[in-house]
């Protein structure tokens, strides 16, 4: 699947859960390129070091896991996966909405990090593959975007000779 080993960024507080997540990701063949024990060290670590995929736990000190997903994803879109305590609803959809494109919950085993790292891999690959194509296309793309009170606004997305993006609104129905 890979044609080198992926790069991961491990962002956990706890100490021995970091050490463990680090031996179990290279006793599968991954590479652990850096290692973070709060939030804002996860985002400076993610922006020097380039990892292909990151874990990222959710409660850690000076900045939440799904603050420092999102922050991460804002600067260099890469999969990101997070690790936490807290398997509810509002938490998974706040982290869905950062970017986050998988989620294990603890107590884990080896089988669920590998299992959710390699599914966000494959998931930022097809997502990255079908913006490239979007990006190809040169006929316009009209969608309809709701705002949270309920107002539709009919966009048409084309491009401009140029290469850039033209977004323009549409007559409303």
């Amino acid at each position: 699947m890979f044609d080198q080993r992926p790069q991961v960024l491990i962002a956990e507080d706890e100490t021995i859960i970091r050490l463990d997540l680090r031996q179990i990701l290279e006793d599968e063949g991954f590479a652990v390129c850096a290692e973070a024990r709060d939030g804002i060290e996860a985002v400076e670590l993610a922006r020097v070091s380039a990892p292909d995929v990151a874990i990222v736990d959710l409660k850690m000190p000076r900045l939440d896991g799904i603050e420092a997903a999102r922050r991460m994803y804002a600067e260099r879109p890469l999969p990101i996966v997070i690790l936490t305590a807290y398997g509810d609803r509002p938490t998974l959809e706040r982290a869905i909405g950062a970017g986050v494109f998988a989620y294990v919950t603890k107590p884990f085993r080896p089988a669920d990090v590998v299992a959710a790292l390699l599914s966000a891999l494959a998931r930022h690959d097809e997502l990255l593959a079908a913006r490239r194509e979007m990006g190809r296309r040169e006929e316009p793309i009209e969608v309809e975007v709701v705002s949270p009170s309920g107002q539709t606004w009919p966009l048409r997305l084309g491009r401009r000779p140029d290469g850039t993006i033209d977004v323009s609104l549409q007559k409303i129905k």
